[in-house]
């Protein structure tokens, strides 16, 4: 089981860093993806080295997760990335599990991945998720295997839920414990 966080550049730094971060300290198998090569500039000029470049999705399976952060300009190069979206298309079809926090489930909508789905995003992108009904009052939404976080504010929710659906409630309370996150 790998969870692939796709870096686009222009990411919002913390959705995709905070995250990873959780994921790891639970034990899961974290994997960065460069769409644009493996030097990724987030929207606040923090360049984080992916692990692999985008390509590195042939290999998921249907046990894999794929995560998407926001940061419009992080969503604006996935979505114009052919490469990146035909990548994203075939995880789907492999059946791989999906989250995005902020903008990023706007990649989700555009792959038909949030029809008739109950998810969060970021206020004011609500109209970008075509089939889905969105809660902006909630940190993080998840609908079966899908969850969706907010905003960037949200990055800790949003990766504490994370690896709940990886690793269990037990794993994802240890880990907040640690981080002594009290909310």
């Amino acid at each position: 089981m790998i969870v692939y966080i796709v870096l686009g550049n222009g990411f919002e730094e913390i959705e995709a860093i905070a995250p990873g971060d959780i994921l790891r300290r639970g034990g899961v198998i974290v994997k960065y993806l460069g769409v644009d090569g493996l030097s990724q500039r987030g929207g606040h000029n923090i360049t984080v080295e992916a692990d692999a470049g985008i390509e590195a999705l042939t290999d998921i399976t249907a046990e894999d997760l794929v995560v998407i952060p926001g940061g419009l300009g992080g969503v604006e190069s996935i979505e114009g990335s052919k490469k990146a979206m035909e990548l994203l298309a075939f995880a789907r079809d492999k059946g791989a599990r999906f989250a995005a926090i902020c903008a990023g489930p706007r990649v989700l909508a555009k792959l038909g991945i949030l029809k008739g789905k109950n998810i969060t995003c970021y206020p004011g992108n609500e109209g970008d998720m075509e089939g889905a009904a969105a809660d902006l009052d909630k940190n993080v939404v998840q609908d079966g295997d899908l969850i969706t976080g907010r905003a960037p504010g949200a990055a800790y929710d949003f990766g504490l839920k994370l690896l709940e659906s990886v690793k269990g409630a037990a794993a994802a309370n240890e880990v907040r414990a640690q981080m002594y996150y009290d909310v």
